[in-house]
């Protein structure tokens, strides 16, 4: 295992250890709208951002009172394919919805 004409002492041995940064994270955001209907809303919330029937309908009133809210908070890709998810559903339902993402 070792070198011939090698003693231990004349080996270096270092601790180098990288450092390791978690990604950034992004924001979804549902926009509010004057078509889009409530229970659209919480159907998307559901079926997209695997939100329960309660938690879906606090989010999409969050969204109706303050004008938009945030959906959940993903990866980039991960909130790259949640945003297309809702404006493909949106846009099969005829419905303007907006979602957009953001850094957190």
């Amino acid at each position: 295992m070792s070198e011939p004409g090698k003693k231990y002492d004349e080996w270096v041995v270092t601790d180098h250890r990288e450092e390791v940064t978690e990604p950034p994270l992004y924001r979804v955001i549902l926009h509010n709208d004057d078509y889009t209907t409530m229970d659209f809303v919480v159907m998307v919330l559901e079926a997209v951002f695997y939100k329960s029937y309660q938690e879906a309908t606090a989010i999409m009133l969050n969204v109706h009172q303050q004008g938009k809210g945030t959906a959940g908070v993903y990866s980039r890709d991960i909130a790259e394919t949640k945003v297309t998810q809702v404006k493909n559903m949106a846009r099969r339902n005829d419905y303007p919805l907006r979602c957009t993402f953001e850094k957190a």
